[in-house]
């Protein structure tokens, strides 16, 4: 069985800067991906950022993010990073790791969350 645990997670001022990580644990053969969701009051969840396995690991982000955001992953920690600067008060949300991963040698795979963390940007 795969855990996710996230941390980093707190308050900062307009402009501060916080990284989030989102350690996997347990049986891993190779990642498949990581990401990062956020949930706002009143809004729906979304995508902030994505990295793929292997040897490129490319990422995404959302439009509201990029610039501000990078995502990056330790392979042999098994861990992904989230470092969020120039933070803004609309970056307030429950952030939450996704991540889907090889979990043996017949490819069989493990999908899932973590128990998220939250970020709050005062003015």
């Amino acid at each position: 069985q795969v855990q996710l645990v996230e941390s980093g997670g707190g308050s900062v001022y307009s402009g501060g800067s916080l990284r989030l990580s989102c350690a996997a644990s347990g049986r891993i053969f190779s990642t498949n991906f990581m990401a990062w969701y956020r949930e706002a009051p009143g809004k729906q969840r979304e995508l902030v950022a994505i990295i793929t396995g292997g040897s490129t690991g490319s990422t995404d982000y959302a439009e509201s993010v990029k610039g501000r955001f990078t995502i990056s992953r330790d392979k042999d920690k098994n861990t992904a990073y989230l470092q969020m600067n120039s933070l803004k008060p609309e970056d307030t949300a429950a952030y939450s790791c996704n991540a889907e991963f090889i979990i043996d040698d017949a490819g069989s795979t493990w999908h899932g969350w973590g128990q998220g963390t939250h970020v709050d940007v005062a003015t």
